[in-house]
């Protein structure tokens, strides 16, 4: 009974946290589709948002419970040492196709939708960026 109590109250907190919190939007230089930046909102509102919570920083209900813990996306020094190609390969791969946990599941039916990958991504950097982390592409992907 007490578990049962448990996750209905983490799925409550998971639905407050979806429609109240907004993450920044891709930054207007990506010159991105309005339609792609809308889709990859809508997508890091309904998939990502449970673990990696509505700043980035690996704090959704779901991911509270996890071990180990989502990656904090607005972490300065991670932000540095990823290149933009990581990001979108751990976004369409999920964790196992960079070494890290199969927890992180792929999204693989973005792969045939560059924009919105794109937008996913900005939105990646833009929690880097909102934390004071880098926004722009490292030399090498670690």
């Amino acid at each position: 009974m007490a578990r049962n109590r448990i996750r209905w109250k983490t799925w409550v907190a998971l639905a407050v946290l979806a429609l109240s919190a907004r993450p920044t939007a891709a930054p207007a230089a990506e010159n991105l589709p309005p339609a792609a930046v809308k889709e990859a909102d809508t997508i890091y509102q309904t998939r990502c948002i449970g673990c990696h919570g509505p700043g980035g920083k690996g704090d959704g209900p779901i991911g509270m419970a996890l071990n180990p813990r989502p990656r904090d996306l607005s972490d300065e020094a991670w932000q540095k040492s990823v290149a933009d190609e990581h990001i979108e390969k751990i976004i369409l791969g999920g964790g196992p196709a960079v070494g890290k946990s199969p927890m992180m599941p792929a999204n693989s039916d973005l792969n045939a939708k560059p924009d919105v990958l794109k937008a996913l991504r900005a939105m990646v950097r833009n929690f880097g960026a909102s934390a004071g982390g880098a926004t722009t592409k490292p030399a090498a992907a670690h």
